[in-house]
């Protein structure tokens, strides 16, 4: 049911191609984020139309609203939202972990204050999988702690312990066979700590692995570091989810050290905040220099806010405080994500990665990237 194989490389590079109930995914893939069971802005026709082919809701937002029991009575995730392709769910370690004042974690689970009314809860591994298997996602996340950065190496080390702890737990919990479950690498910027995860981990079979506790304030010298070794001992033949990240300079980095699957809030965030991202940089819709330009936010982008609308109109809408701005600009920038991905896979079946890596970041065009490796 669940399948992965690799179909090109490139270095460490990899394109693959990964198999759930509700259809395939062509990796390396960006997984636009629904946190609440949507894409800010879109329905689920104009995120199809976008090229993306999975995206991600969390299960912690779910859980407070509306309630699992609301959406597995509504027929589950894919029904409830009307969204026909793979879905992944985060089983809500990250937001606990952003809730640091109002949570308490102990050796069986964490409780949390809701963040929208303060009311308490309680996350125990066996309860983040009866969650997301009521969610029926395909793709499932353990339960994990994912700590500061900066904590010192003997508390990093019982914080990595806990989350692999909580791996075996959630894995004989599950139930669900039409469910993959993907536990999640830890330890912090300790490298003997990570691989060490990252071993244990390998060492359950599991049909995909999560790498987190990166990008969450280190350097990035200290995030592909962590991530080389994280990848070194993870099994070659399984997709490789690192969460959270982030930009398309971010996305070919470590795409060349072998990850498959990344999410972000980044293409949404920015275009409710004015931006568009081109082949050419970020565009800043709402500037004056912009008021009378007739030419669309990308001349080589094929969205239907390209074909369509002027950076002119796209101005006045933000600046009326038009929600048609966020809608447009949303639909732009996911599909840029989704085309700049498909152009990585492109690359790394060409062999020309490196090249196509070097000539995105001198600004390049969409045309002669494409062109340059065929």
């Amino acid at each position: 049911m669940f399948e992965y194989g690799i179909t090109a490389r490139d270095g460490r590079a990899r394109t693959g191609r990964f198999h759930t109930p509700h259809g395939a995914v062509d990796t390396p893939a960006f997984m636009p984020v629904g946190t609440n069971a949507t894409v800010k802005a879109l329905t689920p026709e104009e995120i199809r139309e976008t090229g993306s082919r999975i995206i991600l809701a969390n299960a912690y937002h779910l859980y407070l609203r509306p309630g699992a029991d609301v959406v597995e009575k509504l027929g589950g995730l894919h029904r409830f939202m009307a969204w026909d392709g793979p879905i992944l769910t985060d089983s809500g370690g990250f937001q606990v972990f952003s809730l640091a004042p109002l949570r308490t974690i102990d050796p069986d689970g964490v409780t949390f204050r809701s963040h929208i009314d303060g009311s308490i809860h309680r996350f125990t591994p066996e309860s983040a999988i009866r969650l997301q298997e009521r969610l029926g996602a395909d793709i499932i996340m353990c339960l994990d702690e994912c700590p500061p950065h900066d904590l010192p190496d003997q508390d990093m080390r019982q914080s990595m312990e806990l989350t692999n702890r909580w791996a075996e737990r959630c894995i004989r919990a599950k139930e669900r066979e039409d469910q993959a479950l993907f536990p999640i690498v830890q330890g912090g910027m300790n490298p003997d700590l990570r691989a060490e995860s990252a071993r244990i981990l390998s060492g359950f079979g599991s049909p995909g692995y999560g790498i987190g506790g990166l990008c969450v304030g280190e350097e990035k010298e200290q995030t592909l570091a962590m991530l080389d070794v994280s990848v070194l001992h993870l099994p070659e033949d399984r997709p490789r989810y690192l969460m959270g990240v982030g930009t398309p300079e971010d996305f070919l980095t470590c795409i060349e050290r072998g990850v498959d699957l990344f999410d972000c809030v980044v293409p949404t965030r920015l275009a409710r905040n004015g931006h568009c991202l081109t082949w050419s940089g970020r565009v800043s819709f709402k500037q004056a220099q912009y008021k009378y330009e007739q030419g669309p936010p990308d001349a080589e982008c094929h969205c239907s806010c390209c074909r369509q609308f002027s950076l002119a109109y796209l101005r006045h809408l933000f600046l009326a405080g038009e929600i048609l701005a966020s809608r447009l600009a949303t639909i732009h920038n996911v599909t840029f994500y989704q085309e700049f991905m498909e152009a990585v896979r492109i690359a790394i079946s060409c062999g020309t990665l490196k090249q196509f890596h070097e000539r995105f970041l001198s600004g390049a065009g969409r045309a002669s990237l494409l062109q340059s490796h065929g």
